[in-house]
């Protein structure tokens, strides 16, 4: 069975009408090119070969996930300085309109202005923000955007971020600087990236303490992640306990493998069952979403 045969008996099997992508990469063409150099060059924040799987022009990377049968995906976009958000989130809301089935998404950067530019996208109608702590080396609790967590906490916007210390730590990674923000903001909605790894116990611990902490399976699980940073198995039944809040996410494009592995290995968990699939690959999304 080809790739995408495969994909489309797993979700199909469980009676789902599709899947929802939490975690997926769509960047102006200059961006999208320049991340996928510093994979290529595995630089300093990757630590280690990186390929590209679907490494193509940006129509076919769409068609590529509708062949999946994703009903919905994210742009993830995010800023590395400042002066760079705004125009991303420019181009963001330009590839939503004529991508129905991209969630419209915005990111953020401290920097004067940014709580300006946040509510201009919940006013134009983002769905999902991107914050890449890692990338963009910066505190989230950071004075210059109380007002912007404000803005986003208000209008119940999730905020998918890169916060746990994987691939290689930050300056402000890892679950401590989560909690400051979330002990100043308690009704965020924040999606924790890849589990939070490979922080996962702690990350978990958030969500037991918020009730608006959910967290995505972007590769974890996989045999590329697992070599490294290998989720507990002492934690195999908390994950299954959560399974309100756990969303998929592929991280397509930018994976070593394919999007076949990454769900695959969610359906040999030790101990999940159909019914934590079909919430994490479709109906946990598609109600967070209101899909």
């Amino acid at each position: 069975m080809d790739e995408t045969g495969e994909i489309r008996r797993i979700w199909q099997s469980l009676g789902l009408p599709g899947l929802v992508d939490v975690h997926t990469h769509f960047m102006p063409k200059p961006v999208m090119d320049k991340v996928w150099k510093y994979f290529d060059d595995a630089g300093p924040l990757v630590g280690r070969p990186w390929p590209i799987a679907y490494r193509t022009d940006e129509a076919h990377r769409v068609e590529t996930l509708r062949g999946f049968g994703v009903r919905a995906f994210t742009s993830l976009v995010y800023p590395h300085k400042p002066q760079m958000a705004a125009w991303l989130n420019q181009w963001a809301a330009q590839f939503a309109a004529a991508t129905p089935d991209c969630l419209h998404t915005a990111t953020l950067f401290p920097e004067p202005g940014v709580t300006d530019y946040v509510r201009a996208a919940v006013d134009g109608g983002v769905r999902v923000v991107k914050v890449h702590i890692q990338v963009g080396g910066f505190d989230p609790t950071d004075p210059l955007l109380d007002g912007a967590w404000g803005v986003l906490a208000d209008a119940g916007v999730p905020v998918v971020v890169h916060c746990g210390s994987g691939p290689v730590p930050g300056a402000h990674t890892g679950p401590g600087p989560v909690a400051a923000l979330l002990a100043r903001h308690p009704r965020l909605r924040l999606v924790i990236a890849h589990l939070g790894m490979p922080e996962y116990a702690e990350f978990l611990d958030l969500a037991d303490r918020f009730d608006g902490v959910y967290l995505d399976t972007t590769m974890a699980f996989t045999s590329f992640v697992e070599e490294v940073m290998p989720f507990p198995p002492t934690q195999y039944g908390r994950l299954l306990d959560c399974g309100e809040r756990i969303l998929f996410g592929s991280d397509f494009p930018n994976i070593p493998y394919g999007y076949a592995e990454a769900m695959g290995v969610l359906t040999r968990i030790p101990g999940v069952d159909a019914d934590w699939l079909r919430k994490v690959f479709h109906d946990n999304g598609a109600q967070l979403f209101q899909l």
